[in-house]
C-alpha cells in the first residue's frame, strides 16, 4: 500500500424533504398514538419525498455540498457509488442519475449497492479498497432511500418507521487514513425477516394476479437479532479486535433505526449522552442514509466536535450489518454549505 494511496474522508453532505409527517399524522390511517410510536421507537415524526423532482434536486444538493466540502473539481471525481435498496427510480441508476445531475462530463463508472440500511458503510468498504488499490483517486458515494415509497402506508409495524433522505461522501487518496477500521458481515439465513418481492402478476403468460409489492418486516425478529448481534459487535469486533479503547473514540453514530437500540449500544459501551448522535425523533429511518445525515446535522448543531473519531454501525435487510472507527476532520462539513432552508 503506497502512502498516498490511503483513504481520506474529505467532505460530506445531506439533504432531507421538507415534507413532515407527524406521529400524530398518523392516527388518521390507523389505530395508533403518538406515544405509541414514541415509547417504542424513538420517533416523533420523519420526512418524505413530495415528488421525483424534489428528490432529484435534493440529491444534486447533497453531491454538491459534500464535493465542495472537500474542496474538489466534480471533474476530479472518478467513482461513483450509490448505496440504495429503495430508489426513486430503477433506471437509469441512481449513481447514473448523480453523474448527469452534476454534469460530470468524464466517462467515469458509476454502479448502485442494495445492502439496505448498511449502505453507508459497505459504500465506504468499497472506496476503501479502490482508493488504497490505486484504482480511483476521488470517489464520491451518495446514499438516498426512498422509503415513503415502498412502504404499505396501512401497515402500523413499517410505516411508522421510515423516512427519506439523502446523504453523500467524498473519499479522496491522500497520506492519511481516515478509516481506522471497517468490517461488513452478512447472514442471508434470516433474509426474510425483511424483505420487498418484485412487483407480481405483471406477465400476462405466466397465471398471477398482479399484486404491488411492498417492504415487510418481522419487527421483533428484526429487533432481537439487531439487539442481540449489534452491540458486542461493535465492543468486540469493531474495538477489542482491533485494540481500540471505547473512552478513545469520541463518538457514537448508529443506523438511526430505534432509539432502544441505539440506548443498548451507548450503556455497553458506557457513554454518556454528549457522546451519542441520534436524530431518531425527528427524521425516523432514513436507511442507508442516516449516518451520513446525523454526522453533517451533528457538525452543524455543535453536537460533534472536529477533528474527532466515531464509532459507525449499520444494520439492516439482508440481513446485512457493517462497522468501523473513522476520523472526522476538520472541515469535513461546513454548514454555511447548506444548499437549503
Amino acid at each position: 500500500m503506497m502512502k498516498n494511496n490511503l483513504p481520506m474522508i474529505t467532505g460530506i453532505g445531506y439533504a432531507i424533504p421538507s415534507k413532515v409527517v407527524t406521529n400524530n399524522d398518523l392516527t388518521g390511517l390507523y389505530e395508533t398514538s403518538d406515544e405509541w410510536i414514541y415509547t417504542r421507537t424513538g420517533i416523533k415524526e420523519r420526512r418524505v419525498f413530495a415528488s421525483d423532482a424534489e428528490a432529484f434536486d435534493l440529491l444534486k444538493q447533497a453531491a454538491e455540498q459534500a464535493i465542495k466540502n472537500a474542496c474538489v473539481d466534480k471533474e476530479d471525481i472518478d467513482l461513483i457509488v450509490a448505496a440504495t435498496s429503495m430508489p426513486v427510480q430503477f433506471m437509469p441508476s441512481s449513481s447514473c442519475m448523480v453523474q448527469a445531475l452534476l454534469g460530470i462530463q468524464r466517462n467515469v463508472p458509476a454502479f448502485d449497492i442494495s445492502v439496505a440500511c448498511s449502505g453507508f458503510v459497505y459504500g465506504l468498504d468499497i472506496a476503501n479498497a479502490y482508493i488504497q488499490s490505486g484504482v480511483a483517486k476521488n470517489i464520491l458515494l451518495v446514499t438516498i432511500d426512498n422509503c415513503s415509497r415502498y412502504v404499505d402506508w396501512t401497515d402500523r409495524r413499517t410505516s411508522i418507521l421510515f423516512g427519506d433522505g439523502i446523504g453523500a461522501a467524498v473519499i479522496s487518496a491522500g497520506d492519511v487514513s481516515d478509516i481506522m477500521v471497517i468490517d461488513i458481515k452478512a447472514n442471508g439465513h434470516v433474509g426474510d425477516y425483511i424483505t420487498m418481492p418484485a412487483l407480481k402478476g405483471n406477465c400476462p403468460f405466466v397465471d398471477q394476479t398482479p399484486t404491488q409489492q411492498f417492504c415487510t418486516m418481522k419487527g421483533q425478529d428484526v429487533y432481537k437479532f439487531v439487539a442481540n448481534i449489534i452491540p458486542p459487535y461493535i465492543t468486540d469486533d469493531i474495538l477489542a479486535k482491533n485494540n481500540i479503547a471505547a473512552e478513545d473514540v469520541d463518538y457514537l453514530v448508529l443506523h438511526q433505526a430505534n432509539q432502544r437500540i441505539i440506548k443498548a449500544v451507548q450503556e455497553r459501551l458506557g457513554y454518556d449522552d454528549s457522546k451519542v448522535i441520534s436524530n431518531i425523533e425527528h427524521l425516523g429511518n432514513t436507511s442507508a442514509s442516516s449516518i451520513l445525515i446525523a454526522i453533517g446535522e451533528g457538525i452543524k448543531d455543535g453536537k460533534i466536535k472536529t477533528p474527532s473519531k466515531a464509532i459507525v454501525c449499520g444494520f439492516g435487510a439482508g440481513m446485512c450489518w457493517g462497522g468501523g472507527v473513522i476520523n472526522l476532520r476538520d472541515g469535513i462539513f461546513k454548514p454555511e454549505n447548506i444548499f437549503q432552508k
